[in-house]
């Protein structure tokens, strides 16, 4: 948070708002019978909390603006990890093998079991992401993306312009950012054969692959929009799902296991729908402020959302409730593939 907390919420509420599948088709929301336990507060920083990514085992490493790397998790003291000084830790990933990696300005260090390697970027790191196999590191920056392989030199994707947000695709063959100039640039990763996907109102800075990684959906315009990744270079143009708002779509997540697309609005409404679909569900109304992360639980059940005025929230979501969801996501349609 803004001065330097972290919240945990224990997301096990029995009595809380949860989705039911109706036995003719479709879903009711049934509101909370009783409150949540209110959440427990850390203080890790001092100062703002820029960075947050879960390590797996129950614990987060947070980034801060005192330039300090933490391990935070409830009920314990926070646990110092590095220290960049004089530097704003803006970013931090968590790897399976265990590897810890943190960006301020220019740098970016990765703490291993063993001790810390340490690269430098053309520009300072705007967003860092492991590579689904967890041994490669993809880092956003002005001018492209830099890929940093273990123990190998690291390899540069350019492309002018300022790019703000990174994914992989699952089977880690594709590495896409969203940019400041209202568009996307992806890159295919075993020959650097890059495609340019342009044409939004406004900055797609979050981004998610289904998980078949046949579909991108992305930020960045008043539907989720979505681009087609089972032929990518295709010549296609992107189709947006779900409804569309007077508000634009602010986050997006996909669901670990369905092709279903969860999407925050700047008014605050959370909604789910399906690739090349307009139905929607209404999960959240407006109000509370934008939403700004949105997570999945690993096994798709939980839908956890929190906003820019501080408002954190989660949904119970039985698998019963997307088991219509099987079928293969309707494929989209403009995105130009160029060989370097």
């Amino acid at each position: 948070m803004g001065d330097g907390r972290v919240a945990f919420a224990d997301v096990r509420w029995p009595q809380g708002p949860r989705l039911e599948a109706r036995r003719g088709g479709g879903a009711s929301l049934v509101p909370a019978d009783a409150p949540a336990v209110a959440p427990t507060v850390v203080t890790a920083h001092a100062g703002s909390c820029h960075a947050l990514a879960s390590d797996g085992d129950g614990s987060f490493v947070t980034g801060g603006d005192d330039g300090r790397v933490m391990r935070v998790r409830p009920g314990a003291e926070p646990e110092e990890l590095a220290r960049m000084q004089g530097l704003w830790i803006d970013a931090v990933a968590c790897g399976r093998s265990g590897d810890v990696v943190y960006a301020g300005g220019k740098r970016v260090a990765r703490l291993r079991h063993g001790g810390t390697d340490e690269i430098e970027l053309p520009a300072s790191a705007t967003a860092i992401a492991f590579c689904p196999d967890g041994r490669t590191l993809g880092v956003a920056h002005s001018g492209g993306v830099t890929l940093w392989h273990e123990a190998a030199l690291p390899r540069r994707l350019a492309w002018p312009g300022y790019h703000r947000a990174i994914a992989w695709s699952p089977d880690g063959r594709y590495v896409v950012t969203g940019m400041q100039e209202n568009a996307l640039h992806g890159w295919r990763v075993q020959d650097g054969g890059d495609m340019e996907m342009a044409g939004y109102p406004g900055q797609p800075l979050s981004l998610a692959f289904t998980p078949d990684g046949t579909q991108l959906a992305t930020s960045g315009a008043l539907r989720p929009v979505c681009w087609d990744f089972a032929r990518p270079g295709a010549s296609q143009a992107p189709r947006e799902c779900g409804i569309q708002s007077k508000a634009p779509v602010t986050s997006v997540a996909c669901h670990p296991r369905y092709p279903v697309i969860a999407a925050g609005y700047h008014s605050g409404a959370v909604t789910l729908c399906q690739p090349g679909s307009d139905s929607f569900l209404l999960l959240k109304g407006a109000g509370g402020g934008a939403p700004s992360a949105l997570a999945w639980s690993p096994d798709g059940e939980r839908l956890a959302f929190g906003t820019q005025d501080g408002w954190l929230g989660w949904i119970e979501l039985p698998d019963p409730v997307f088991s219509h969801h099987r079928s293969a996501a309707a494929r989209p349609t403009s995105e130009k593939e160029r060989s370097t």
